[in-house]
C-alpha cells in the first residue's frame, strides 16, 4: 500500500453508533480507506486536522444538477413573499433585458399570491409585451406571459399523455399563463432560448463546485434529460466533476417496450464518478398545484388523478423493471400515489422475488397504515424536510396546508414516524427546489423551522429527526438505497475514500447552529474537492 493522503489529529465519527472511533488518523490509498494508522511516506501529503470531525462523505438523495443549473440562470424569486415584492423583482429583472430577450425566473412560491390565482393577470403589467417564463418553486409548474403563450401557439386547453399536465384556462377557455407539469411547460420551453452546451457545462461545473464546498461528495440525480449525461462526461474529462453521481433517467407514461429495453440496456453506463443506475417515475404532481393524487380531493376539488392516466400501466412497468433488476425511484406526494407505488412494488416482489431496491420520493402526506408498509416492503422513503420547513407554516395558513385541510396537513413529511417504523429514510434537497447545503437540510430535519427565520415555531415538531438519524439520512441510508452499503456510508477499511470534514461534531452542535458549521475539507475517492484548511 502506498498512501495518497493521510489525515491526522482527526475525530472519526461513526454514523451508525454515533460514537467517535478510537483512532485519530485515516490513510487513503487508491481511492479507498486503507487504514487508521498514520505512517510517514515520501511524497505523501499529511493533513493535520487539528481535532476536526470526519464523517463519511455526505450524499444528497435527490437533486437535479444539470437541469437545475439551467433553471437557476434567471431571476431568483425565492425571496418574494408577496405580490408587491414579486412585481418589484420582476420589474428589476425586466430593466436588465435587451430587446427581444426572454425574462426567466425561478423559485416562485405560490404563497406570494395570497388568496389570488397564480396567473399572468395577477402579476400585472410588469410582464406585458415581453416573453417571460417563470418556474414555480416546485419545478412542476410555470407561469408565462401572454407574449410567451403567443410565441408557443398556446390559445386554449390541451390534452397530454401525463394525466395531471394542463394548460390552465379561465372559464372562457383563455389560458391564464399557468402551465402544470412538464408536458405543458415544454410547449413554452420549445420556443424559448436555451444555453449552448459549453454554457451548460460551465454553469453545471460551478454548481457542482459549490456543492462540494458545502460538503457533498455525491448525489442521486433524478433525471437524465436533454444533454445531462453528455455534460457529466465532458466535466469528468475536464477534471471538473467533484461529486459521485448516481443517475436515474425518467420513464414517462406512454413509454413502449423499445424505450424500456433501452433504459435497461443503459444501466451501468457512465464514467469514474457518474453512472446510470435506476429509473425515475412519477405517480402524481404537487399539492400546491392541485396535481397530487389524493384519496380524497383537496379543498378546491382537485388532486384527484394520477400522473399515469392508467395506473395499472405504471404497475406493469414497475414489475418489468424489477424483473430486470432496475431500482426505481417514484415521485409520489399524495396518499393515493404513495399507496399505489407500494402496491406496485409488493406485486412486483410477489411475482419475481426480491431484488432491485425501490424508493418513494417526497412522501408528503400519508396515513398510519402506509407508514408501516415501507419497512415491511424494504422501500426507501426519500424525504426533503426543508420542503416542509420552507414552504409550509406551523399554523397551516400556507397554500399547501390549506389545500389539504387540518387532518392531512397534520400528517405532513413524517420523517420521524417512518424512521421509527423501521424504514430507511434518505434525506436530500431536491435542488433547485430547495438549497442544497446538506447541513442546512439536516438542521431542518432536526429543528423543523424555516432556515430563514429560526424564531418561527417548528412545523410538527414530533416529526423531527434525532441528530444521528439526520446524519444517517446523508450517509448510511443513501449507501443502502444505492446497493453500496458494503463500500460506502461508513469510515471502514476498504470503503470508498469519500469524506466530509467538519469543524464541529454534527451530533452535538445545537440544532439551530448546525447549518453554520464550517466545512473544512471534502474528499471524493481520495481526491480533495474542497479545502478550507
Amino acid at each position: 500500500m502506498h498512501p495518497d493522503l493521510v489525515l491526522t489529529n482527526a475525530r472519526l465519527l461513526d454514523p451508525g453508533s454515533g460514537n467517535l472511533l478510537p483512532q485519530d488518523a485515516l490513510v487513503l490509498s487508491g481511492g479507498r480507506i486503507a487504514g487508521f494508522e498514520a505512517a510517514a511516506a515520501p511524497g505523501v501529503e499529511v493533513l493535520d486536522l487539528d481535532g476536526a470531525v470526519v464523517v463519511p462523505g455526505l450524499v444528497d438523495g435527490h437533486l437535479h444538477p444539470v437541469s437545475g443549473a439551467e433553471r437557476t440562470a434567471g431571476a431568483d424569486l425565492s425571496g418574494c413573499t408577496d405580490l408587491a415584492g414579486l412585481r418589484a423583482e420582476l420589474a428589476s429583472a425586466r430593466r436588465e433585458l435587451k430587446d427581444g430577450q426572454w425574462l426567466r425566473g425561478w423559485g416562485l412560491d405560490p404563497n406570494a399570491f395570497g388568496d389570488l390565482p397564480v396567473s399572468a393577470d395577477t402579476v400585472g403589467l410588469v410582464l406585458d409585451g415581453i416573453p417571460a417564463a417563470i418556474d414555480l418553486f416546485d419545478a412542476h409548474s410555470m407561469l408565462v406571459s401572454r407574449r410567451a403563450l403567443e410565441l408557443a401557439g398556446i390559445d386554449g386547453p390541451r390534452r397530454f399523455e401525463q394525466g395531471s399536465a394542463a394548460v390552465v384556462c379561465d372559464p372562457s377557455g383563455r389560458p391564464t399563463g399557468l402551465l402544470l407539469e412538464d408536458a405543458a411547460c415544454e410547449l413554452v420551453e420549445a420556443v424559448a432560448p436555451r444555453p449552448s452546451f459549453a454554457e451548460l457545462c460551465r454553469a453545471t461545473a460551478e454548481v457542482l463546485r459549490r456543492m462540494a464546498a458545502a460538503g457533498l461528495t455525491g448525489g442521486h440525480a433524478m433525471d437524465a434529460n436533454g444533454e445531462s449525461l453528455a455534460v457529466y462526461a465532458a466535466l469528468e474529462e475536464q477534471g471538473r466533476l467533484p461529486l459521485r453521481l448516481r443517475i436515474a433517467p425518467w420513464v414517462q407514461p406512454g413509454a413502449g417496450p423499445a424505450e424500456l429495453a433501452e433504459l435497461i440496456r443503459r444501466q451501468g453506463e457512465g464514467g469514474r464518478r457518474w453512472r446510470v443506475d435506476g429509473a425515475k417515475l412519477f405517480m402524481d404532481g404537487t399539492i400546491d398545484n392541485g396535481t397530487a393524487w389524493l384519496e380524497h380531493p383537496d379543498c378546491h376539488g382537485e388532486s384527484t388523478g394520477a400522473f399515469w392516466p392508467d395506473p395499472a400501466e405504471y404497475t406493469r412497468v414497475i414489475g418489468e423493471l424489477h424483473r430486470a433488476g432496475v431500482p426505481t425511484a417514484t415521485h409520489a406526494i399524495g396518499d393515493a400515489a404513495v399507496r399505489h407505488v407500494l402496491d406496485a412494488v409488493e406485486r412486483a416482489v410477489a411475482a419475481h422475488g426480491p431484488g432491485a431496491r425501490h424508493r418513494v420520493e417526497h412522501v408528503e402526506t400519508v396515513p398510519d397504515d402506509t407508514v408501516a408498509r415501507f419497512a415491511a416492503l424494504g422501500v426507501t422513503a426519500s424525504m426533503q424536510p426543508t420542503h416542509c420547513t420552507e414552504y409550509t407554516r406551523a399554523d397551516h395558513t400556507d397554500n399547501w396546508s390549506r389545500r389539504l385541510g387540518e387532518e392531512r396537513a397534520n400528517r405532513a413529511f413524517r420523517c420521524r414516524d417512518l424512521a421509527d417504523a423501521g424504514a430507511r429514510v434518505v434525506l436530500g434537497s431536491d435542488w433547485p427546489i430547495a438549497p442544497f447545503e446538506p447541513l442546512g437540510v439536516m438542521a431542518g430535519a432536526r429543528h423543523r423551522r424555516p432556515g430563514r427565520d429560526l424564531r418561527q415555531p417548528p412545523h410538527l415538531p414530533g416529526q423531527a429527526l434525532t441528530p444521528l438519524q439526520a446524519l444517517g439520512g446523508y450517509t448510511l441510508a443513501p449507501a443502502w438505497a444505492a446497493g453500496e452499503e458494503d463500500r460506502a456510508g461508513r469510515l471502514a477499511v476498504g470503503h470508498r475514500a469519500d469524506l466530509t470534514v467538519l469543524a464541529e461534531n454534527p451530533l452535538t452542535v445545537p440544532d439551530t447552529e448546525l447549518a453554520g458549521v464550517p466545512v473544512l475539507l471534502t474528499v471524493s475517492g481520495g481526491e480533495v474537492t474542497h479545502r478550507a484548511v
